[in-house]
């Protein structure tokens, strides 16, 4: 009786597990797609259910960091030239051309070469097409895309000169602050978000920069609908910081080249994912004044749970009176300070709600130092 029994179950077993593999192979599911490791990190939990596979899951160390909040000046130099403009050349026979334009170039642009010949500044790109004098080939990136122009450029009435008709930068410099410093790495990371051309609105590739003090000297309050902003300096003279390697939508990032002091956190801090980030009170650790970096009080009013990088993880309030008084909210130069909950830096300010400067955005913390762990695994 007993036999007849198990034979009977037997064959539903046999079923299901038909059924099972049907159901996998339906959903697109293989055990190809099923990665050999999973890496967790250890303050977070998850919940990982793999059919018929066996894996191996490692517990990463826990991520720490030390909070910036001080003023950093940036400079940089950009890879190639960027053309910001194109004009009409008027030439000795009264006609206005613009060779540039006419083969195709655009604003945003990065000249790269001319003939071959490397170019980063705009007086490289005046002597080479002067000393030419004819049919030049020009070398562009267009957003991470190589192409090739052939202009022939004109002499201009005005000074005799041969010109393309394009205007075009090298260098930026501007003020932000510093979101984190790694001491173990001495990597670092600021701003919250890229380093845009004024005059296109792209990304500028770095092609070297460095990051060096910078002093407070004034603050413009912020109001509606004009955003506040830090006036500060700093000195080309002075020893950097650190060397600037990589502008991204995310900030920038780089390495010091000694190690750098926070007054209130003087260890290492624990970072905050996204998971443990919730609505409420929270720190700000900024500079207003001079040096002095503070510590100002804020409210996470939402916060937006996100799969993928972005530099609106949060909304958070200025609820400081003192940091209310001096700026009147965010304002423009307060990008990458970091924010502090429970003892954790969870993120740091990217933008400000121009019609409200009490509000702005957040980055989460872990997107900034994703960038990081891409930069050393390119080492």
């Amino acid at each position: 009786m007993i036999r007849k029994i198990q034979a009977k179950l037997r064959i539903p077993s046999i079923l299901l597990f038909i059924v099972s593999l049907m159901l996998f192979a339906g959903a697109g599911i293989t055990f190809n797609s099923i990665p050999d490791q999973i890496k967790i990190f250890a303050d977070e939990t998850k919940v990982i259910n793999l059919p018929l596979k066996e894996v191996t899951i490692k517990v990463l160390p826990e991520t720490k960091v030390i909070p910036g909040g001080q003023p950093v000046g940036v400079k940089m130099d950009v890879k190639g030239v960027l053309v910001v403009g194109l004009e009409e050349i008027r030439t000795s026979r009264g006609e206005r051309i613009n060779p540039g334009l006419e083969a195709g170039l655009e604003i945003g642009d990065s000249i790269l070469s001319i003939n071959n010949t490397p170019v980063d500044s705009p007086e490289e790109v005046r002597a080479v097409v002067n000393e030419i004098k004819g049919q030049i080939r020009l070398k562009v990136n267009r957003q991470g895309e190589t192409l090739y122009f052939r202009i022939l450029p004109v002499k201009a009435e005005e000074d005799g000169l041969y010109k393309i008709g394009v205007w075009v930068r090298d260098k930026t410099a501007g003020l932000g602050t510093l979101t984190f410093y790694d001491p173990f790495s001495k990597s670092f990371g600021a701003l919250g978000h890229a380093i845009t051309d004024p005059d296109t609105g792209h990304v500028l590739p770095v092609e070297k920069g460095e990051l060096l003090s910078a002093n407070v000297e004034s603050v413009k309050q912020g109001k509606a609908g004009i955003p506040g902003e830090i006036r500060g300096i700093f000195y080309e003279a002075d020893e950097p910081l650190g060397n600037l390697l990589v502008n991204t939508n995310f900030g920038i990032f780089g390495s010091f080249y000694k190690p750098i002091t926070n007054p209130f956190y003087p260890e290492p801090m624990a970072i905050g994912y996204q998971n443990t980030v919730e609505e409420g009170p929270a720190w700000l650790l900024t500079t207003v004044d001079g040096n002095k970096m503070d510590r100002y009080e804020i409210h996470i009013d939402k916060v937006n749970r996100q799969s993928k990088p972005n530099t609106k993880s949060m909304v958070i309030s200025v609820t400081d009176p003192r940091l209310l008084e001096k700026t009147g909210g965010i304002v423009q130069g307060m990008s990458g300070s970091p924010i502090i909950q429970n003892d954790k830096i969870i993120g740091a300010v990217t933008h400000v709600f121009v019609n409200d400067p009490l509000k702005g955005y957040g980055i989460f913390i872990e997107w900034m130092l994703q960038q990081t762990d891409q930069l050393s695994n390119a080492d």
